[in-house]
């Protein structure tokens, strides 16, 4: 559980996507800091919101023992706990957030697939310019929502383990950027202070061994018992 929570907080798409989406806006050096500001600030309100998401639930869901086997059994048992309106609100931010994930988790794919193989990619493109990024993206679109429309398919079970796999990926995804981010014939004198690199690799190193025994107790799951 614990690597699929940082699995879906620091995800390996969020890297690409957001490298992607600075080179299409067209931001420079000056701009940079304002970017850097925008960044900041949604990693602070994403996980406020987070955190308001678990108080909320545990405070009513939890406490009254109800058991939830879907996103949507969440909007409606709060209904008769915290009121009609909550249980509106906490379906909207199902809505928010589904939209956010069909077309952002697809774009960023689309991004890096194409990138990497010297396609033409983003959406100031027409698709004349860039044929295989939208037949990439459209595709990938129509995947999900054919997943997500097979009956009765667990979707709390693939949503936790595919941020698992967010999870035991991000280690390969931070090293390579953590030595590209410390490399000075590319960087020059953006490179990484010293405090950032405690952090980054800090954060590495943990969840390279959270990795390791994610793996160790899923083969032997009775080792550590």
């Amino acid at each position: 559980m614990f690597v699929g929570l940082v699995g879906t907080t620091i995800a390996p798409w969020m890297q690409f996507y957001i490298q992607s989406a600075i080179v299409e806006k067209g931001i420079t050096v000056k701009d940079y800091k304002f970017s850097r500001l925008d960044v900041i600030i949604g990693c602070f309100i994403t996980d406020i919101v987070a955190i308001f998401i678990i108080v909320t639930t545990a405070a009513t869901m939890h406490t009254a023992g109800i058991s939830i086997n879907d996103a949507k059994d969440a909007a409606i048992a709060l209904r008769p706990l915290a009121g009609q309106y909550a249980s509106v609100l906490f379906a909207f931010g199902l809505f928010n957030a589904s939209i956010f994930a069909a077309t952002i988790l697809p774009l960023a794919t689309a991004y890096y697939v194409c990138e990497a193989l010297g396609f033409e990619a983003g959406v100031d493109k027409s698709f004349s310019e860039a044929p295989q990024f939208y037949s990439l993206y459209t595709t990938i679109i129509i995947l999900g929502a054919l997943i997500i429309l097979i009956p009765n398919a667990p979707l709390v079970l693939i949503m936790l383990w595919s941020q698992v796999i967010n999870g035991v990926l991000l280690p390969f995804v931070l090293v390579f950027m953590l030595v590209l981010i410390n490399n000075k014939n590319i960087m020059g004198t953006y490179t990484n202070s010293k405090f950032f690199n405690w952090v980054a690799w800090g954060t590495t190193v943990i969840m390279v061994s959270l990795t390791l025994l994610l793996v160790i107790t899923s083969l032997w799951p009775n080792l550590l018992g």
